[in-house]
């Protein structure tokens, strides 16, 4: 199965829906997303970060019963 690389949380992709990046900063730039993952126990998706000073992930946020997009890494 594919990894997700991109969620837009929103019903509008364009306008409205939030986008969260694997890779991207946030938290002021202290933390970046570390993983972006479905979670089939509560039909939800989540996201996990990182501090840019510790090794330690988190959860950071749960979607459920919202629109998403989702795009994923395609490795060829």
């Amino acid at each position: 199965m594919n990894d997700i690389r991109k969620i837009a949380v929103g019903p509008d992709y364009k306008s409205g829906a939030m986008h969260y990046i694997v890779g991207q900063d946030v938290l002021n730039g202290t933390h970046h997303i570390h993983l972006i993952k479905y979670d089939t126990s509560k039909d939800s998706f989540v996201i996990w970060i990182s501090s840019n000073h510790k090794e330690e992930v988190v959860l950071w946020k749960e979607f459920t019963g919202m629109p998403v997009s989702i795009e994923y890494n395609i490795n060829f």
